[in-house]
């Protein structure tokens, strides 16, 4: 069964300045995907919105997947629902990224695997403004 990694792996994940793949933004200011990809900028974390429908979320270019994302991402930030969370791992592993972080109720064991088996950092139903809280930074 996948467990999440200690405390120490995720307080270094948040303190780190980053690029972050933010599946699944909505442009929606009141959807939680929205506001976190807001407080992961406010943390300094250089933010890429990912979503096929919208050319900008944000005031940033927007891109329909991993793949055309034409910079280096070190992490993704899935907003997406569980069942499409293999496609997600799978582009991630593909891309070259370090992390992948998925949101509250986003869960899939073999994803997960394969994220881990493709040398990623997993972490799992999981929300970084919740994190950040909770360890203090």
């Amino acid at each position: 069964m996948f467990e999440n990694p200690p405390d120490s792996v995720i307080r270094e994940i948040l303190t780190q300045n980053r690029t972050i793949a933010v599946v699944g933004c909505s442009p929606r200011e009141y959807r939680d995907s929205n506001r976190i990809a807001l407080l992961l900028m406010k943390k300094g974390n250089h933010v890429i919105p990912v979503n096929p429908g919208h050319g900008e979320i944000l005031g940033i270019p927007c891109y329909p997947d991993l793949r055309s994302i034409p910079i280096s991402v070190e992490m993704v930030d899935v907003f997406r629902r569980s069942e499409f969370l293999p496609d997600v791992a799978a582009q991630a592993i593909e891309i070259g990224a370090k992390i992948l972080w998925t949101q509250l109720g986003v869960y899939d064991e073999e994803a997960a695997q394969k994220a881990l088996d493709g040398g990623l950092i997993v972490i799992m139903d999981r929300c970084p403004a919740i994190e950040y809280r909770r360890l203090g930074i």
